[in-house]
């Protein structure tokens, strides 16, 4: 449980003044240094992981019961509707 490990927020411990432009400017500085192409260039790729939650609460719209839409789906996005197995009804 991240709360429990007391990960839930990583902002709690972050430093309260930014980073100083001369900081940022030797770290570029030496990961060029490192890691850069014999171009000169630095490649890097990135993947970003967002997260959100919410817990229920009773002024959250509810839904509506099936079968009370008043328009298909497929019909809104322009496309084909596609069965599924539990959309078509057991052989006798």
């Amino acid at each position: 449980d991240l709360r429990r490990m007391g990960a839930a927020n990583a902002l709690t411990e972050r430093r309260r003044v930014p980073l100083r432009r001369a900081t940022v400017l030797r770290a570029a500085e030496l990961y060029a240094e490192r890691f850069a192409d014999a171009d000169g260039k630095v490649r890097a790729t990135f993947e970003i992981v967002w997260l959100s939650g919410w817990a229920p609460h009773e002024s959250q719209q509810k839904p509506l019961r099936p079968g009370s839409a008043r328009m298909r789906l497929a019909d809104a996005l322009g496309t084909q509707e596609v069965k599924t197995a539990g959309d078509i009804p057991p052989k006798p």
